[in-house]
């Protein structure tokens, strides 16, 4: 039931050592070039160094070198590139946001992995509940073992605990995999438009720049927002700069993604209970109890 977590914290190493590079001076080709962090760097630094845009060399590298799991964080890095490029934004600066955001977002991972460390662990105890079972009575000197492969009952206890522990292990699973958290880039589009209207361009062309960056690279992450009008909106009303409202809002869809995904691993082990009671159990019955008790008339006919 364990899904590798994507390596976020080595991912914002990576974007942190570019950001120092770039505002030492370092060319964006070069400095990829110079990290020597594996296949997928060097094949960003070879790719743009022949002509091809940085953005899609990195979507490019990710699908061949990432794990499915992170490659939507280095989509995410190849979205703000190609924002801040075409809004002529900062890049150093804007990288190291993307840095931050991407070690909040691996804080989040570590806190939910221990929050559900537990549940998983009750899960996978449970699972072995027949077994055990099935030995205890083998310790007791029942042959429950030959009851259950070589009789035609016993057969029918097998296939029937085996098939409910199967849905069990499957039920397990799926209550495990929507406990986790599904987007591990919330607030991408709001941070996006705020290095896209940071860059002093109009309102208009950020958000069409930010729309077509995200179709153009297939980023899981929604242009519309429903968010960005209402910042935009405050933003106009207040007369203040909008990039700081973006990205604080950003920062609070971060948040409540956190907050989501630890409500739901705490309530995961309530949960993990239906499988047990539904399939577990039963299957704990059927694997150990009922050829116990068939053993046992099994011996005690045989000793009349």
């Amino acid at each position: 039931m364990k899904d590798r977590e994507p390596n976020l914290v080595a991912i914002a190493a990576i974007v942190q050592r570019l950001a120092v590079l770039l505002g030492a001076g370092v060319t964006p080709t070069a400095a990829w070039g110079y990290l020597r962090e594996g296949a997928l760097a060097e094949q960003v630094a070879t790719q743009s160094g022949g002509g091809a845009a940085i953005a899609e060399a990195i979507v490019a590298a990710s699908i061949q070198h990432a794990p499915p799991g992170e490659r939507n964080a280095w989509r995410g890095l190849a979205a703000a590139w190609a924002v801040a490029t075409d809004a002529g934004a900062p890049l150093a600066s804007t990288l190291r946001d993307f840095a931050e955001s991407l070690r909040g977002l691996s804080q989040a991972q570590r806190e939910i992995a221990v929050a559900l460390a537990a549940p998983q662990a009750t899960a996978r105890l449970v699972l072995v509940l027949p077994v055990v079972g099935i030995l205890f009575g083998v310790l007791l000197g029942f042959d429950t073992l030959r009851t259950l492969f070589s009789t035609g009952p016993g057969w029918v206890c097998l296939m029937l605990g085996a098939g409910l522990m199967l849905l069990a292990w499957r039920w397990n699973r799926r209550l495990v995999a929507r406990a986790r958290p599904r987007d591990i880039t919330p607030g991408l589009a709001l941070d996006l438009l705020a290095i896209a209207v940071s860059g002093g361009g109009s309102l208009a062309h950020a958000r069409a720049s930010v729309a077509l960056t995200l179709a153009r690279l297939e980023v899981d992450a929604f242009a519309d927002d429903p968010g960005i009008d209402a910042t935009l909106e405050l933003s106009a009303r207040a007369g203040v700069p909008a990039a700081e409202l973006l990205r604080s809002e950003a920062r609070e869809r971060r948040r409540d993604a956190l907050a989501s995904a630890q409500s739901a691993a705490q309530t995961l082990s309530v949960r993990l209970m239906i499988p047990l009671g539904v399939c577990v159990l039963p299957a704990f019955m059927v694997l150990s109890v009922v050829p116990l008790l068939l053993a046992v008339l099994d011996q005690t006919s045989l000793s009349r």
